[in-house]
Parts: structure tokens; C-alpha cells; sequence
């Protein structure tokens, strides 16, 4: 039987060893045979956090955009405790509390959430982006800055130029050139959305930076929520 996610928030795990367990529990529960929203349409939502570790205190941004325009719907903030010690591979279980907290503070839907972090790009295949899919039903997604510890090809030069993410022979995302001669980003499924679709997506929603427009609005106002908490 399918866990709830108020079983799963109530029985949040506290050990290393107990994070991985339901890492590799959970990970079965991912849907990856659905191919998404399609790219500029409906309401997309980025997701992302700021620490403040002296105060041992998360901050989370949810910031709804406008699928075709981009133009910013709506935001929502919230602020929590830590929940959980840095651990490489684990990092999920610090911010997810408290960015459903957030995107249960927005009033609007989402087609699309696309998290900062990873998807199946993970160790265990279950990053974030894959982790908040499963907790939500919502289609998301994984851009993450940096290739965590796959390998891959630099791409071409050009905006749209990709290459495989591998670990090992198994493609589990793709680099990806969103600006002519950028350093690329890498993108992995999360939950119910394809590759080529994230890929699409992080494109459309990259039109004049190397981040999409997702993350770069919600890294702004999650940092603006915490400067208002330690002020």
C-alpha cells in the first residue's frame, strides 16, 4: 500500500541509515512512463532554500510562474527548523518539510514544480526532485547547477547542445547548454515528466540566463525570507 504523506512527514527518519532506507523505498513509487505538461503551458512553480546553520534554521521559496510568459503568478515563503543533519545524498530530508510547507501556501496548482537539485541523477535515483514527486503527485523536475558525481561529455557550444549525464553506461540526466558558450546545467527527471521534457522545459524557462527563471525567483526570495527571520 501506497504511504500517505502525512505517515511519511510523521515518521521522518532521523539517521543516516534510516534516510536511505526510505530513499530506497520510496524510489519504487516514482512514476517515469509519463511524458509531462507540455513545455509553456500551465503553471510552473520553482522551489528552492537558504540556511542559516548558526540558527539552524531553513528558509523556502515556492514562486509560481505563468507557463508561456513567465511572468510570476504568485509566491509563498516558509521557514522551519533544520530537520535533518548535512549528509551528502540525503540533503532532501533538510528541505522537504519545510518546501511543502511553502508550496501548500500557494493558492494555485502545479503543473510543474522544478526543484534545485537532482531527480534520478542521485546515487539512489532519488534526489529531490524525485523525493517531492513522490510526496506530492505533482510532475517535477531536477536542474541542478553541478553534476554531483556523474560523468559527461562537455556539449556543444551552442543554447540547446546536450550530452548524456552517466553513471557508468546508464544515462540519468543530461547536460545542457541553456546560453551560446555557458557552462551548462544538468537536468534529471524527478516525477511523472520525461527527459526530453525537462530538457524542453529548462530551455523555455532559461530565455536570457544560464538558470532557469524558476530557481533564480525562488533562490531571490528564499534568501529574502531569511534575512527577515535573522533580522
Amino acid at each position: 500500500m501506497r504511504p500517505t504523506r502525512t505517515e511519511l512527514l510523521r515518521d521522518w527518519p532521523t539517521t543516516e541509515a534510516e534516510a536511505t532506507a526510505v530513499q530506497l523505498r520510496l524510489r519504487a513509487l516514482v512514476e517515469r512512463g509519463e511524458e509531462g505538461p507540455a513545455p509553456g503551458t500551465g503553471v510552473v512553480v520553482g522551489v528552492d532554500v537558504a540556511y542559516d546553520d548558526e540558527r539552524d534554521t531553513v528558509a523556502a521559496a515556492a514562486v509560481a510562474l505563468d507557463g508561456r510568459t513567465l511572468e510570476v503568478l504568485e509566491e509563498a515563503t516558509a521557514v522551519g527548523r533544520v530537520s535533518f543533519p548535512y549528509v551528502p545524498g540525503l540533503l532532501a530530508f533538510r528541505e522537504i518539510p519545510t518546501v511543502l510547507d511553502a508550496l501548500d501556501r500557494l493558492t494555485r496548482t502545479p503543473d510543474l514544480v522544478v526543484c534545485d537539485g537532482y531527480g534520478l541523477a542521485h546515487p539512489r535515483r532519488f534526489g529531490l526532485a524525485s523525493h517531492l514527486g513522490v510526496l506530492t503527485g505533482l510532475p517535477t523536475a531536477g536542474v541542478a547547477k553541478n553534476p554531483f558525481t556523474f560523468g559527461f561529455t562537455d556539449p556543444g557550444a551552442r543554447r540547446g547542445d546536450w550530452s548524456p549525464l552517466l553513471d557508468g553506461t546508464e544515462e540519468v540526466g543530461r547536460a545542457l547548454r541553456t546560453r551560446d558558450g555557458v557552462k551548462p546545467v544538468f537536468v534529471s527527471v524527478g516525477h511523472r515528466v520525461s527527459l526530453p521534457a525537462a530538457c524542453a522545459w529548462t530551455l523555455h524557462l532559461a530565455p536570457a540566463y544560464r538558470l532557469p527563471e524558476t530557481t533564480r525567483r525562488a533562490d531571490a526570495l528564499c534568501r529574502e525570507a531569511l534575512a527577515r527571520q535573522q533580522g
